[in-house]
């Protein structure tokens, strides 16, 4: 999941995501480093906030040309 970099792109902090998610900062932690996923219902409302659609969120990371 791309939560992360959407995220950081916005200059969001992890605390300030998840009080708009009201969730708790390690729960978006869990998120970005992959220890846990995020429920299917939460999907829409994480999309919202950063901007992009649920398949955004999904997409792998673009490795910068070599």
């Amino acid at each position: 999941m791309l939560i992360k970099d959407l995220r950081t792109a916005k200059g969001m902090p992890q605390r300030e995501f998840a009080a708009a998610l009201g969730v708790d900062r390690t729960t978006i932690a869990k998120w970005e480093t992959g220890a846990a996923l995020p429920r299917a219902d939460m999907l829409p409302k994480i999309a919202k906030l950063l901007g992009c659609t649920i398949s955004d969120l999904f997409e792998e990371r673009k490795e910068a040309d070599a």
